[in-house]
Order: C-alpha cells, then structure tokens, then sequence
C-alpha cells in the first residue's frame, strides 16, 4: 500500500468490532468478578473486591471442579496429539487426487454441530450400544461407559481432534521429505526417524494444536452435558448454572476469570515446553537426546507400523463412525434417540421435524442468523487482510494477534459479558447481541483465510492494471476481486457453518422467542432423547457434506485449510 494511513482505515472495522463485541464483553465479566454483592439488582461498584475469588478459592466443590476440568483438558490435548499425528502424516502420504476425500474425513467432523457428535458418542456407548454388545459378543459383561468421565473425554476428543490434525499438516507438509529418506540411508527405521526427525521438526504445529486443542476442551460443556449426563461437573456446566440458572453473575465471572487466567498460564508453559525442545530456533545448539539400548529399539521398530496404522484407524473410526450412527439411528423406529438396537426403517421422524413449527422457527433463526454473521464478517475481515498483508504500519504484528485473540480465549467468558451488556442496554435487540457474537466467533476463520488469499494475489497484474491508467478502485473490482473470488467464497461457506451450528456460546443469548436450532437441539438432548434429535442432527450432517462438496468445486479441499 502506498499510502501508510491505509492500513490503519482498511483494519478499523475489525477492530472496532471486537472492541465492541468481545472486548466490552470481557471487560464486563472483569467488572462482575470484582463486585463483593452476589445480589441480581445490586448496584455495581467500581470498588474491586475479592471475595468471589476467595469464595472459589476456599470452596472445596470448586477447587474440585476447577482441577479436573483442567485434567480433563489435558487428558483429552494428550489423547488429541497421539491420534492427530497418525492422520496428519497420513493426509500427507496420500495420492493428490485422494487427498480431498482425506480432508473431508476431518471437515466433515469439524464443521459438524457438536451436539450432533455428542449424540454419536452416547449411541456408541449406551447400555445396549454398539460397545456394550461388542463385549457380550466376546463373553465379556455389558457396562456402561456413559455418564463418567472417560466418556466426556472420549467426546471431547472426537469433537476437538480435527484440529489438532490441521494444526500438525499445516508443518508436517511443509517439512522437506528428504530428510525422511537421509534418515533412512543412514540406517533409521520409521520410529527413529519419526523421533529423531519428523516430531522435532512438526513441534511449532503441534505447539498451535496443543494450545487450541485445551483451551477449547477445558472451557467446554456441551458435550460433558449430554456424555456426561450431569453427574460429571465440569467449570464451564458451573458458568452456565451460576449465569442462567442461579442468577449469581459475579461467582460466574469470577469462575470464568479464573479459566482464562488459568489457559493463560498453560499456553505459557506450553510454549516454554516447546522452546525448550526446539533450541536451534533462536540460534542455539540442539540438544543431544540419550541413545537407547538397541534391543529396545529393535522392538519398536517392529511393532511401530501396526501401532501407527492402529491408532490412524482408531482416530478415523473416532472421528467418523458416531456421525455414521446418528445418520442410521435417525430412521430406526424407536422411540427413544439413544437405543441402538434395530427396531425397524422409517420415515417418521423426519415427518415429525417438518410438522413441528418449533423446529422450523428455529432453523430460519439459524439460517438468518448464519447468513448474517457471514456477510458482515466478510465486510470486516476482506479489508483487515488486505491491510495485515500489505500494510506497512506500526504495530501490524500486534494488531494481528489481537485480531485472532478470541480464539485463544473461553467462549462462555464472551457469552456470559454480552448476556450482561443486553441485561444493561435492554434497548439492544437480542438478535443483535447473538449476531455480534458471532462475528467475534467466524471472522477470526474467515480473516486467517483472506489472509492466505490475498498473500497468493498475482501482484503483477494489478501493477500492469495500473500502468495501463486503471484507477485502484478499478483494479480492485476487475483484477483483484475475481482472483480473490474462490477464496471468499470459501471463508463464507465455512463462516456460515460454523456461525449456522454454534452452540455453546449462543446457549448464554438466546430467549424464548429467540432461539437457535443447535441451541434448541441442545436443550432437548438434555431432557427428552425423542429420535427427532437424530433426524434434525442427520440434516445437519448432510447440510455440512453438501457445502464441503461445493466448497470442492471451488477449491480442492486439501487447499482449503491452507488458504
């Protein structure tokens, strides 16, 4: 940009934007967890107070919570790491043209609504479910898995696995191949080179997904709802009953304070951890890892492949076998969403979902909504990624970062402060606290997507454009617009899914007369399991693959992720 102002003006909408919408929500929640009054009509103070955090502090209960949820998140970012790596590496090994069908394995997961994929994990491990009768099957007695905390961890893995494979390709495609096979020729079987050079190499990656992978896993609660059936209690069920259900803002915020200053902290050490490992990024010796004996290493390397090719089935039949029982459960003839038993075909409870004015309401409240949030987060991140790709102001790098911050931070911490803000400004319409949300949620995607777009942009055309007397506003609409036309419409399409199925931060916003799809899918899984459940979550799924395959046409999808 030859002008240095304007970056600046290209950037202040999306700025202004999460100043407005994330930044005043997080204030807000601060502003609550200083407050010393639990009572709903007490005036604010501008006082600080610390007794919310010290009532957490010496509550047993929430001393309890509070460490194992945070367990919880590391169990399931360990978990997400073994089995990410055995697909990541295998999206990279395969033919090109069977490359798109390996990323829709992992699209189609992600961009899936999580209540959907809870569902599929309840089918699987149910009293008479797939795994109870595998075990009758090998005379082993029936058990059930659900309700306790292996299956909430189970969950969340199979819900937040994808991105830790995304964060892990993004490296491991870009590591040169040549020195898998130098490893080779000088001796080093597929363990040690793995060891020796492929992790060493992908921990930048994994450092990405190991910090989105907890952050979002300590922080959620939909599925540790459904999985867990209540009985496990998680901080993020905590937020949501002390906000909604209690009334109790201030305990609330100060819980939520405590989660993000607690995330803070792991990314932190995570990031120290993995510069630890990594010394020759800042110019230092590498560090001389201790030989092991040979007959150790010989017995790795002869049941390294099966484990490896084990655990890349486990991670696809995790990732995808639950969304295939939802399909097939939502014409089973049963009463009931969570019988895996074959009782009989139908079509019933699809008629069900379309004679229900509830279900339809609510999908157009989705669709307005998802549309909505896609077409102003598309006005806001277009001009911001023109700006942090070719601007050349101070304080880009900074600004960047603080463009992509609310997907390091909990959601339910922004939930909870806009549900506050609409309680404050009540002129503000509930449509356009969610709608606000929203765009805080989908434009970081879209905006880290543009970005890639517009770093690809053919500069030499619009250079020969404007030699030729084109004005900029010209070269924009005819050369660099329709360049930038394929990755826009994919950053919209995956911005409408994911604002179209959000869940756990839209449960805070919605009312009775203003009530999102998911959310409403949500709220009946949590009381009544009628099969309607599993058709809605079906069209779900469809709706998901539908837009994948158009996504496809436009842009083959292993491109999508690194556009």
């Amino acid at each position: 940009m030859k002008n240095s102002a304007t970056g600046p003006v290209l950037a202040a909408p999306y700025f202004l934007w999460l100043m407005a919408a994330f930044a005043a929500p997080l204030g807000a929640v601060a502003l609550l967890s200083v407050q010393e009054s639990s009572e709903l009509f007490a005036p604010l103070s501008l006082n600080p107070s610390a007794i919310q955090y010290l009532d957490l502090a010496t509550d047993p209960f929430s001393q309890r919570t509070i460490l194992r949820t945070l367990a919880l998140g590391a169990c399931v970012t360990l978990a997400s790491a073994i089995l990410g790596y055995p697909i990541a590496l295998w999206l990279t090994r395969l033919p090109p043209g069977w490359r798109p069908l390996g990323f829709a394995c992992v699209l189609v997961p992600l961009l899936t609504n999580v209540v959907v994929r809870s569902l599929g994990i309840i089918l699987l491990l149910a009293p008479g479910g797939l795994v109870s009768n595998a075990l009758a099957l090998f005379g082993l007695p029936r058990v059930n898995l659900l309700f306790g905390w292996f299956a909430v961890g189970l969950a969340l893995t199979q819900v937040f696995l994808p991105y830790m494979v995304l964060a892990l390709y993004d490296v491991l495609e870009a590591q040169e191949k040549r020195l898998a096979e130098a490893a080779a020729g000088l001796g080093a079987g597929p363990v040690v080179t793995f060891f020796r050079v492929t992790l060493p190499l992908s921990l930048q990656g994994l450092r990405a997904g190991l910090v989105i992978v907890f952050l979002l896993s300590s922080t959620a609660y939909v599925s540790a709802t459904l999985v867990g059936g209540r009985q496990v209690m998680v901080s993020g069920m905590v937020v949501l009953k002390e906000g909604l259900e209690i009334l109790n803002y201030p305990a609330a915020s100060a819980l939520a304070m405590v989660m993000l200053a607690a995330s803070v902290l792991v990314t932190f050490l995570i990031g120290r951890a993995v510069s630890f490992a990594t010394p020759w990024i800042t110019g230092r010796p590498p560090r001389r890892l201790p030989s092991l004996p040979r007959a150790l290493v010989a017995a790795l390397e002869a049941i390294g492949p099966a484990v490896s090719r084990l655990l890349l089935a486990i991670a696809l039949l995790l990732l995808l076998f639950p969304l295939l029982l939802v399909a097939v459960s939502s014409f089973n003839n049963s009463p009931q969403a969570t019988v895996a038993q074959w009782l009989g075909f139908t079509w019933r409870w699809y008629a069900a979902v379309l004679e229900n004015d509830r279900y339809l309401a609510d999908a157009w409240v989705s669709l307005k909504l998802g549309l909505a949030a896609t077409v102003v987060s598309l006005a806001i991140a277009l001009p911001a990624a023109l700006a942090l790709v070719r601007g050349t102001f101070p304080g880009r790098e900074a600004l960047s970062a603080f463009f992509m911050l609310p997907l390091a931070l909990p959601g339910i911490a922004i939930g909870l402060g806009m549900l506050r803000l609409l309680q404050w400004f009540t002129a503000l319409p509930a449509f356009l606290g969610i709608l606000a949300v929203h765009v805080v949620l989908v434009a970081p995607f879209m905006l880290a997507m543009l970005r890639a777009s517009v770093a690809a942009l053919d500069r030499g055309l619009e250079e020969a454009a404007g030699g030729l007397g084109a004005p900029p506003w010209r070269v924009f609409l005819q050369i660099v617009l329709p360049q930038l036309a394929p990755g826009i419409a994919v950053a919209c399409l995956i911005g409408f899914l994911i604002s179209f199925g959000e869940v756990t931060v839209t449960a805070f916003l919605t009312t009775a007369r203003l009530q999102t799809l998911p959310v409403r899918l949500y709220a009946e899984a949590s009381f009544s399991l009628e099969n309607t459940i599993n058709a809605i979550s079906t069209a779900f799924i469809l709706l998901t693959v539908a837009l994948l395959l158009l996504m496809h046409r436009l842009v083959p999808l292993d491109r999508v992720w690194r556009r």
